[in-house]
């Protein structure tokens, strides 16, 4: 069984009535962040019951001690940790002399959280009976703003049901931190000074090891009935790492009053001096005031949506899943940093360490691409450009040499952080996809300038590395590639992974078409690449060997490519003959007997085919999909979105649909059964690539757009829209027809179903 506590609302996340069983789901699902910084949905006052505290900073991190038996050549020293930051919006509330606890009040009635996405705000509000028999009424908005990034703000209101109460506010900072996640139970920051001035208070904290330094501040304002009382704290206690004030105030029954708290953190890696930075943040806060704070926020989401919201028509789970996908994407980048990166946790929780994975390259990236500038995406190539060395670093720890290239599976800063030595060291298929990424953005943007920029020095490494990693095998008379885990993590250490070998082949035919396009178009940028990567082409000679004469296995029986070579040894019981009471495998039996299993956990070789779509024909899609799909437990949360893709490509809509609900529904449903630690973000941009490219059938060919519109029959239509080379393109999809209209001022030309069809500014196409 899914959780289905989740209301189904076209623009909200909503839960209703109080379970604390649900608490720590919830936390998760209504997170909120603005790309800078993020937070769990915790409860500002005390909460006793069971609770995962996080607030989080983008780009901050510690470099936790790996935790291993043994050490084995090549281990990266640290598990790069996402740290919980210090919490700022913490605020013990006493009612008539009693904590405020939800654990331990008589009664909670009327409790309702809605995360309203369309505005980017963030409610809590329910009735309370406490012990001591004082009955309130709580509503609380909370926001991170968007123009100032730094900023977060909670307007949290108490209105007496019953008689007069003495309310009793007291918020606080607290560095006194620590993570789920910690693998030795250390601290991870370091108070350096807590401060205080009127209203406002500051702790400044560093980073033991990475020593990033991080002020985080508050200032409150009381006010009764909507006014403000300009009162200063009544008391105010200190330690080492935590300030906190104490205001007072005594309110009728059925008048409200209110705190309103703005925090927040300034970092080390925007300023030189950070407790003036957060002064000057909170100036600035209140110069504003808190509802044009609050109106500002709402118009910075609309501009989001504008561009990036997709419609969908008659299906309110569906539409309520898309947007969350599309809500929370906005949330973790926005992609005004080029030093950041989309991790697969987000701001939601700490699982998995690190910022950086390969489904940036091959989900996030396409996202960005369609509803953002091409600036965003062309971002998340510079990031991997400037930890080019660092990969070099990380080949040569494994033994390669002359500049190969190994970008890690893990990385908060170029450097390996993943200490799985079956991921670390053979999934390095991650390779492939930062190179595909170069390859996509070029065809989608048509801005060829990174390239030899940047991008060639990348292709270059990669193509080394794979040169290196093959072997000859006097057995076959090919090259193979042993000792390799694909995107399958279900299969450790396998010979000759179809979609390894394939990438491989393809990266290095890629990096020679791309070196010399470059010596013919770009000539100083090619001679100066030459110079500095020491290229010649008596080693591109040795490359295209073994581009030329890689391997692949496969099965003539069959007529498909095997996932690796010793695939059809197994036990090919498919899922649907598998007692369901053993699902999911990966929480229900041992690693040895899945490692032997053939169950596939996400998309392997039919993530090949998912790239290389136009490498092979229709019918070779159809017989890999009806193959290894019959196979796919699909727990990873990259799994569902291919899967939908691919079976909406093969007109299978039932199928895509399941897949499209799966992928977009994943944590509002809990398919896997641990929303509690955090989102999956990444697998999100999948959910919009479900839609787009699988329903919408879009794709770029020779520069121009190609759509093969299809509708699940449980919707009367959908839309959306794409940033196309600085055209904006809106897409409506119904039942019997499509059409098509365009925001600028020059036409383009598009393909509908293999036909051309010109589309006008400012006027509507209909097919």
């Amino acid at each position: 069984m899914n959780q289905d506590y989740i209301k189904p609302d076209n623009w909200s996340i909503i839960e209703e009535g109080f379970d604390a069983e649900m608490v720590k789901s919830s936390e998760s699902l209504f997170s909120i962040g603005n790309g800078a910084m993020g937070q769990r949905a915790n409860f500002e006052e005390h909460y006793s019951g069971e609770t995962f505290q996080g607030s989080y900073i983008a780009g901050i991190y510690y470099p936790d001690k790996t935790k291993v038996g043994w050490w084995k050549n090549g281990y990266p020293e640290y598990f790069a940790k996402v740290l919980n930051a210090p919490n700022w919006i913490g605020i013990d509330i006493e009612i008539n002399g009693e904590i405020l606890d939800l654990a331990k009040c008589k009664d909670v009635s009327n409790y309702k959280r809605e995360l309203n996405m369309k505005e980017g705000v963030y409610n809590r509000s329910f009735k309370a009976t406490l012990q001591n028999g004082t009955e309130i009424c709580v509503n609380i908005n909370r926001f991170l703003s968007l123009d100032i990034d730094e900023l977060g703000v909670i307007d949290y209101k108490i209105t007496p049901l019953k008689g007069d109460a003495k309310i009793v506010y007291k918020p606080y900072l607290d560095a006194g931190v620590h993570n789920e996640d910690a693998n030795w139970e250390e601290k991870f920051w370091e108070p350096l000074s807590v401060s205080n001035n009127g209203n406002e208070a500051f702790v400044t904290a560093r980073t033991f090891k990475t020593h990033f330094a991080a002020t985080t501040f508050m200032q409150n304002t009381i006010l009764l009935e909507g006014n403000n009382l300009n009162v200063s704290p009544s008391n105010i206690e200190k330690s080492s790492d935590k300030i906190q004030f104490t205001y007072e105030v005594t309110v009728a029954k059925g008048q409200t009053s209110s705190i309103q708290k703005l925090g927040g953190y300034t970092v080390s890696l925007n300023h030189e001096n950070t407790q003036t930075a957060a002064e000057n943040v909170i100036a600035k806060a209140l110069q504003i005031g808190y509802a044009q704070l609050l109106e500002n926020q709402i118009q910075a989401w609309a501009k989001i949506w504008e561009m990036s919201d997709i419609t969908i028509d008659g299906d309110v789970k569906a539409q309520q899943g898309i947007r969350f996908n599309i809500f929370q994407l906005n949330q973790t980048y926005l992609g005004k940093d080029s030093r950041l990166n989309i991790g697969p946790k987000g701001f939601t929780g700490e699982k998995y360490g690190g910022s950086t994975y390969w489904d940036t390259e091959a989900y996030c990236i396409p996202f960005y691409m369609a509803t953002k500038d091409q600036q965003v995406a062309r971002n998340l190539l510079t990031y991997r450009y400037n930890q080019l060395d660092k990969a070099i670093e990380n080949a040569g720890k494994l033994g390669f040499k002359n500049g190969a290239a190994l970008y890690p599976m893990v990385t908060m800063n170029g450097e390996e952080c993943h200490n799985e030595w079956e991921i670390t060291f053979e999934e390095i298929h991650r390779n492939g996809a930062i190179a595909f990424a170069i390859f996509n953005y070029f065809r989608f943007t048509g801005d060829y300038s990174y390239i030899p920029e940047k991008g060639l020095e990348v292709l270059i490494g990669i193509a080394r590395f794979w040169h290196q990693r093959a072997t000859y095998s006097t057995y076959r008379n090919q090259y193979v590639i042993l000792g390799v885990t694909g995107p399958n993590e279900y299969e450790n250490n396998v010979n000759n992974n179809f979609y390894t070998n394939y990438l491989a082949k393809w990266c290095i035919d890629y990096a020679v078409e791309q070196i010399n396009k470059v010596e013919k178009e770009y000539t100083s940028d090619y001679a100066r690449i030459m110079s500095k990567v020491n290229l010649d082409n008596a080693e591109i000679t040795h490359w295209k060997a073994v581009a030329d004469n890689m391997y692949f296995p496969f099965s003539e029986e069959h007529d498909v490519y095997l996932q690796q070579d010793g695939f059809l040894d197994k036990e090919l019981i498919k899922v649907h003959d598998l007692d369901r009471s053993q699902r999911p495998i990966n929480q229900k039996w041992s690693w040895d007997r899945i490692l032997r299993s053939p169950y596939i956990k996400q998309a392997d070789t039919l993530q090949g085919f998912y790239f290389f779509e136009d490498h092979f024909t229709k019918e070779q899609l159809e017989k890999h999909f009806d193959f290894y799909e019959p196979f796919t437990v699909h727990e990873s949360s990259l799994s569902p979105c291919v899967h939908s893709i691919q079976a909406a490509t093969l007109g299978r809509m039932e199928q895509a649909y399941t897949f499209y609900l799966r992928t977009s529904r994943l944590d509002l449903d809990d398919y896997n059964k641990e929303v509690e630690e955090g989102c999956h973000i990444t697998s999100m941009a999948g959910t919009w690539m479900s839609i787009v490219e699988g329903f919408g059938g879009m794709r770029v060919k020779n520069d121009t757009l190609h759509f093969e519109p299809r509708i699940p029959k449980e919707w009367d239509g959908y839309s959306f829209k794409i940033n196309f080379r600085n055209q904006i393109l809106k897409i409506s999809v119904r039942q019997n027809e499509t059409s098509f209209s365009l925001e600028g001022n020059k036409e383009i030309s598009v393909f509908v179903n293999g036909k051309e069809v010109l589309v006008e500014p400012n006027s509507l196409v209909t097919v």
